[in-house]
């Protein structure tokens, strides 16, 4: 006999699989003593190159491994997408159901800069696709370019 689970239990099982993950990524390495889990920070990349020139490259599909982090949102999730906040639950468990029951989700809002991907909007169906191993994402990119050295 085979129990099937009901979508809602498991979004529920899916967010508390991706915080564990997410906690023990952190406590594995401050064990280590790193303290690289928080994802990097795209206005310090940015104003580092100084790449201030944007241009919208249109719809494509990225690669889920070169999104490396959010534009404002840097610190609610990690290196990999996972959520670091319970609060982050119910958003996360709504965009994990319609993952599981297939719908189409509209394309994330990327920006590109020094060839890696940032989220400008769709944090939650990043962490989604990342934690279901979903090797693209539908997105629209702007590019920001650095200023032409003098």
């Amino acid at each position: 006999m085979v129990l099937l689970m009901d979508l809602n239990e498991q979004a529920d099982r899916d967010f508390g699989a991706a915080r564990r993950k997410a906690w023990l990524r952190r406590l594995a390495l401050r064990f280590l003593r790193k303290s690289d889990s928080v994802a990097p920070s795209f206005r310090e990349l940015q104003n580092e190159l100084r790449a201030h020139n944007r241009v919208r490259r249109g719809r494509r599909l990225v690669d889920t491994g070169e999104i490396v982090g959010s534009v404002g949102r840097s610190k609610d999730f990690d290196r990999n997408f996972s959520p670091l906040r319970a609060s982050y639950g119910e958003r996360w468990k709504r965009v994990d159901l319609a993952f599981h029951r297939g719908e189409d989700l509209p394309p994330v809002s990327l920006y590109k800069l020094d060839g890696a991907y940032f989220v400008l909007d769709g944090n939650h169906r990043v962490s989604v696709a990342r934690y279901h191993s979903v090797r693209e994402v539908e997105a629209e990119v702007t590019e920001f370019l650095p200023a032409r050295a003098a």
